[in-house]
């Protein structure tokens, strides 16, 4: 709506309102920073909430027991073997001899063909690249099944042959090698299940009667005689003759790939490094996220650094603007009830002794290694390797059980198993607290997004109110103008009057 002011009067009315204006926005002003403090708040107990999730993760993974019952395997000769150990392998030391390796079957052409292609690069028929005559037809046989195959020599190419073999799902794979110019039949599994046999070939086309390659592929394949794959043979311990129709097998939860026919000793032990790294790596992570939350819960609230107004930023620079806004949100939970909670829980719970331990010289994470320090370090913990390795080494068990221990009883529970009790409990209350980083618009029920609709409608009320205000002051000043026009008017009528006396 245009609007005109100050015609009678010669104030500056539009000047006028606005200053009014700024002094009635003051609320909604206060509104938005009450909403930009509500969402900023959000957004930190958002953060650690991911903090959390991330550590009881990790929690879940210290609750498992495969996390310290992985296995080491070294094989004492990797030109022979190489092994993996599972976590149900058996630690100890075991002889292996490899006597064979498993194979496929591998036919190619035992002489180079004809070419299949002319001077123009167009491709050969059959007929013009063999000099054969009308219909090949063979039947083919392979690990999964039996078919029998058809081939117009006037129509079709050594290429047909290669895609129609191919698509049959045999357990046969064919090929053509233009830059040798011969043809290859080549089983997709190994072992002594890997068959190719041609049962029927009229035409000599893939065998031949002695299997001495004069059919016309040039195939040493002998027809109705199958020719199939070997299985790996290999001893395991005293057990004498085992066979497997790959290279890679696993007996007795030891994974082995052979590479060559030999002997080679599998040593399977205890993973102490791997169960290690998991629990500095918990630790780490425990660590990070206390700190985390003790850095909130301590951080200096800065009351006199509101967030900024539009018209306050305009008068800043990016870098003021940066630095009053980190001021403006420090603090923000400080203190707070259910970070204080969480961080005393779970620091009680890291201290405690796990009751009923089948080995009371490691029923406590100190007992291990793992312990705090300084009381000003708020609970952080620390790890002295070599006690740890010594433990793990002494009974890996009981280290595990002091984390995975399971029971009805609270006290008897290890300590993962704690902290994982925990975690849910104040994930679940901080997300009822503010909601999550994946809670849809309009639809978050938690308490600060309440809090922040409810501001939001507050902010709509005074917008609508703030308009009304507005526009009474418009009607106010117009009236005054009028009012002062007339009364112009009225004095100039008056001097006329005079002037005419």
């Amino acid at each position: 709506m245009l609007r005109v002011g100050g015609l009678a009067t010669g104030m500056d009315i539009e000047q006028i309102i606005n200053d009014l204006m700024k002094i009635e926005r003051m609320r909604v002003e206060r509104l938005e920073q009450q909403k930009q403090i509500l969402e900023w708040k959000q957004e930190d107990y958002r953060e650690i909430n991911n903090s959390l999730r991330a550590l009881e993760d990790n929690v879940f993974k210290m609750k498992m027991q495969s996390t310290y019952l992985a296995k080491t395997a070294v094989s004492s000769n990797e030109n022979v073997l190489t092994a993996t150990a599972g976590a149900n392998a058996m630690s100890g030391t075991y002889e292996v001899t490899v006597h064979s390796l498993a194979s496929g079957v591998h036919i190619g052409s035992q002489r180079e063909l004809a070419e299949e292609r002319k001077n123009d690069g167009t491709i050969r028929t059959l007929s013009e690249q063999f000099g054969i005559s009308g219909t090949v037809s063979f039947t083919l046989k392979g690990k999964n099944r039996e078919q029998t195959f058809s081939f117009d020599t006037a129509g079709k190419t050594i290429y047909d042959v290669v895609t129609e073999i191919n698509n049959a799902d045999l357990g046969i794979k064919a090929s053509y090698d233009s830059s040798l110019n011969r043809f290859f039949l080549t089983t997709e599994d190994m072992g002594s299940d890997a068959i190719i046999n041609v049962v029927k070939d009229n035409s000599s086309f893939l065998s031949d009667l002695n299997g001495d390659g004069t059919n016309t592929l040039g195939l040493r394949l002998q027809t109705g005689t199958a020719v199939t794959g070997t299985d790996a043979k290999i001893d395991f311990g005293d057990v004498k003759g085992l066979k497997f129709n790959s290279n890679n097998f696993t007996i007795n939860g030891i994974s082995m790939t052979v590479k060559a026919t030999g002997s080679s000793k599998i040593t399977v032990s205890n993973d102490i490094d791997g169960v290690m790294e998991s629990i500095k790596s918990f630790v780490e992570l425990y660590n990070s996220t206390i700190d985390k939350i003790n850095k909130e819960l301590t951080e200096k609230r800065h009351r006199n650094y509101l967030p900024l107004t539009d018209e306050q930023r305009e008068q800043l620079s990016d870098e003021q603007e940066r630095k009053w806004e980190e001021l403006a949100r420090s603090g923000l939970l400080r203190g707070d009830d259910l970070l204080s909670g969480v961080v005393y829980k779970m620091r009680r719970e890291i201290s405690s002794k796990v009751a009923g331990a089948s080995n009371p010289a490691y029923d406590t994470l100190t007992e291990i290694g793992i312990s705090t320090r300084n009381y000003y370090e708020r609970g952080r913990l620390h790890v002295d390797e070599e006690r740890l390795r010594t433990a793990l080494e002494d009974d890996i068990n009981a280290v595990m059980e002091l984390f995975t221990k399971n029971s009805h009883i609270d006290s008897e529970k290890g300590i993962a198993r704690r902290l994982e009790e925990i975690l849910e409990t104040y994930i679940d209350a901080i997300i009822n607290k503010a909601g999550t980083d994946y809670t849809l618009m309009g639809f978050d029920n938690s308490t600060l997004g309440r809090e922040i609709l409810r501001v939001n409608r507050e902010i709509k009320e005074w917008e609508d109110r703030l308009k009304a205000i507005e526009d009474r002051y418009w009607a106010q000043f117009a009236a005054m103008e009028r009012a002062i026009n007339q009364m112009n008017q009225q004095s100039l009528w008056l001097a006329q009057q005079f002037n005419m006396v």
